[in-house]
């Protein structure tokens, strides 16, 4: 396939950036996306110009470093996969592909396609710790009962990989999604009940603090989440932010 690129270059984040058109030939449908980008780079290399900065990592589905904006979607076209696991099937010979960097306020840019995350970092760091008893012998994990559903259900927010995709997505570039599959994870285990309360407090109060928007419910963040995290954590994570302000 030969396909015409568009993208956004930006040399620094004080610098203005701006759409630049690539070309690149040769690129086979079970090529990765990021495959992709890495030949035009190779090009770029040999031609001595400034290569493409795009993050990554594992390339396995789980980092979510990976992340891009591909012809207007979070991922690109496919469904329930990162950049990563995006392949060149999903595009036709002669097809234009504009690539840009997830964009928010609390996503600065560092460079083309890379932006400062840390944001995410910061409010997973505000949840605190779980307590766990040390002293004699700790009773093993797997030993505390817990009803299957509840387990089922924080194993399904624990898949969140912090891609970002929920907020590059959101018109409101909200991290609703992201704050409440990392609340739910715990608030539905038996070890997560200890600090349940101002673990929520205090991650939604460093949500606000880093500039995210408010969620209105517009769904788009479930659909385009490579790992399917259902709004329903959203919901969950409310009644565990009134239950915890009541408390408080």
């Amino acid at each position: 396939m030969k396909l015409k690129l568009k993208i956004w270059r930006q040399p620094n984040a004080k610098s203005s950036g701006k759409i630049v058109d690539y070309f690149v030939d040769g690129i086979e449908s079970d090529m990765s996306f990021l495959e992709m980008l890495d030949i035009l780079n190779e090009d770029l290399i040999q031609k001595g110009e400034d290569t493409v900065a795009f993050d990554h990592d594992c390339r396995e589905g789980i980092c979510g470093s990976c992340s891009l904006f591909i012809n207007g979607e979070a991922h690109g076209p496919d469904r329930g996969i990162p950049t990563c696991q995006l392949h060149m099937r999903m595009f036709k010979d002669g097809d234009e592909i504009y690539i840009e960097p997830f964009r928010a306020k609390a996503f600065p840019i560092i460079k083309d396609l890379v932006v400062d995350r840390s944001s995410f970092d910061r409010i997973q760091q505000a949840g605190g710790f779980v307590s766990i008893n040390t002293s004699g012998n700790p009773v093993d994990a797997n030993t505390i009962p817990i009803p299957k559903h509840d387990a089922d259900r924080a194993f399904d927010a624990a898949t969140c990989i912090g891609c970002g995709a929920c907020v590059a997505t959101c018109k409101n570039s909200s991290a609703m999604l992201f704050v409440a599959a990392k609340v739910s994870q715990y608030a539905l285990l038996p070890q997560g009940k200890v600090e349940a309360t101002d673990r929520v407090l205090n991650m939604v109060a460093q949500m606000d603090a880093e500039g995210f928007g408010n969620c209105t419910n517009t769904g788009a963040c479930e659909v385009e989440c490579p790992k399917g995290i259902s709004l329903e954590t959203i919901a969950r994570m409310n009644r565990e932010y009134l239950s915890a302000s009541l408390k408080g």
